[in-house]
């Protein structure tokens, strides 16, 4: 097999036939098959009809050149008129009267008659005495026919030169049915007028016969179609079928599959989360230990206020560990009345500013905007997002002495907050700020990192950490841009505060 046949082949095997496209064929065939039996049966139909209209014309002239045949036969077996005295003239009346009336005598003719010219007017002759008179005695007033013939007359009038002149049959036709037929009427060799017959030959019997025939044969042959195609659109079916209970059984076991996958996915997610956030959990113990160290009768108070909100970090930290998607009412809730400024304010002063080296590598500015109103959200959920955003700054400046400014804003009209977190270090990787295909920035992709190298199990969690809690679970949005003089920007927007 050449290389272009596979090709071929290749091709169609990508289309992939279901029930409703061997449903749609059948139905295609079925309709085409019926409308080629219509088609044929019309043709069949005007073919007979055709054939019966040319067999009605030749039988009326054959029938009507016979019976004037006759009559010129029967006129010139008697030329002397001396000799027709008596019983030979009625004899021949009664002859000639036979032949008028045996033709009659068939359903279909309904007129036969002499026709002929005395002076310049054309009479009919449908009588055996008036016919004989006419030819042996000169008769020149000619008694009306026994019936009008006025078709017959009229027609004759328009036609009587061609048919001297040619001497051929001619024939008109009426109501499709209906033949006048006139015949050159020449008795002893002299044209005396024209033979006419009025004929309604009736074939429909033999047109409905097969008519009916062909019906029945279309109906044989439309009927093993249709059988045969039955049986196959049931088998391919039936093949089709056991194919889509396979495909099911497939797609089970696919979905069995990815649903372990997800699965694993999310607790390896949820342990590489759980092992980004338990050094700052350790962290925070520490100074937790530092304060119950120094407490003394002085500092009681700041100190249990401090402590209390180590602990419940702590404890926030450990209720992050029995979820992987904590309920929403754990993060969102009319009973949380959060301070963001407070939040922003504990962080730097009880957090980032208890390093020993605080003073020499980095410091802290905040410009808080007291008309920011207290939020519907865990206070612990936002210092999640907080803290890995200032920590990123600290981590990945690249210059001393850093400077880190904090900055919130609200703007009552737009009922809209902006958390702002912004240093003067080196900034961050143009790379990193370039959006995915969902416009998410690839810092805030999971994996992402300056520091470590993108193959370490635990690096690039801060940011992607921070993204995923502020905008999955709080609904703020969360940017991150360079600034010309140098350093980044973190913004928070809130809306519908």
């Amino acid at each position: 097999m050449k290389k272009r046949d596979f090709r071929i082949i290749d091709q169609v095997n990508k289309y992939r036939f279901e029930l409703r496209h061997l449903t749609i064929l059948f139905i295609v065939l079925i309709i085409f098959q019926l409308i080629i039996a219509a088609l044929h049966k019309i043709s069949l139909q005007n073919f007979v009809v055709k054939t019966q209209e040319w067999y009605q014309k030749d039988s009326a002239e054959r029938l009507a050149n016979l019976t004037t045949t006759s009559l010129e036969l029967l006129l010139e077996t008697r030329t002397r008129p001396e000799r027709n005295a008596g019983t030979e003239r009625t004899k021949i009346i009664q002859d000639l009267n036979i032949i008028f009336s045996q033709q009659v005598l068939h359903k279909n003719v309904e007129e036969v008659a002499i026709l002929v010219t005395m002076r310049d007017s054309v009479y009919a002759i449908d009588d055996g005495a008036v016919l004989y008179a006419y030819i042996f005695e000169n008769l020149r007033e000619l008694p009306p026919p026994t019936q009008p013939h006025t078709d017959a007359v009229r027609i004759y009038r328009e036609i009587k030169d061609k048919i001297r002149a040619n001497e051929q049959i001619y024939t008109t036709i009426s109501d499709r049915q209906t033949f006048h037929n006139f015949v050159p009427f020449v008795p002893r060799g002299e044209f005396l007028g024209a033979g006419y017959m009025k004929n309604t030959p009736d074939f429909s019997l033999i047109t409905k016969e097969v008519i009916t025939s062909f019906d029945e044969t279309a109906l044989t042959y439309s009927g093993l179609i249709l059988g045969g195609l039955l049986v196959m659109f049931f088998a391919s079916s039936y093949t089709i079928k056991e194919r889509d209970e396979a495909k099911q059984l497939l797609f089970d076991e696919q979905k069995k599959f990815l649903a372990k996958e997800i699965t694993a996915q999310k607790e390896l997610m949820f342990t590489k989360r759980i092992y980004h956030t338990h050094h700052k959990a350790e962290k925070v113990m520490g100074f937790i230990k530092d304060d119950v160290r120094s407490l003394s009768a002085d500092n009681i108070e700041r100190v249990k206020y401090r402590i209390t909100k180590y602990a419940n970090f702590i404890a926030r930290v450990i209720y992050d560990m029995k979820w992987y998607d904590p309920p929403v009412h754990t993060i969102r809730s009319p009973i949380f009345r959060t301070d963001i400024n407070e939040v922003l304010k504990f962080l730097v002063d009880n957090v980032f500013e208890r390093v020993s080296v605080a003073s020499t590598m980095f410091n802290f500015s905040c410009d808080l905007d007291p008309r920011l109103p207290t939020l519907s959200s865990n206070e612990y959920v936002i210092w999640e997002v907080i803290e890995p955003l200032i920590q990123n700054s600290l981590d990945h400046a690249g210059v001393s002495p850093l400077h880190v400014q904090l900055h919130t804003h609200y703007d009552a009209a737009r009922r809209e907050g902006t958390v702002i977190i912004r240093d003067n270090g080196k900034g961050i990787r143009e790379d990193f700020l370039v959006r995915n295909e969902h416009g998410m920035k690839r810092i805030f992709l999971e994996h992402v990192s300056e520091k470590v190298s993108p193959e370490s199990d635990h690096a690039g969690y801060g940011c992607y950490i921070a993204y995923e809690i502020a905008t999955e679970r709080l609904g703020w949005l969360l940017d991150v841009e360079n600034r010309p003089e140098g350093g980044c920007q973190f913004t928070i927007t809130i809306k519908n505060i």
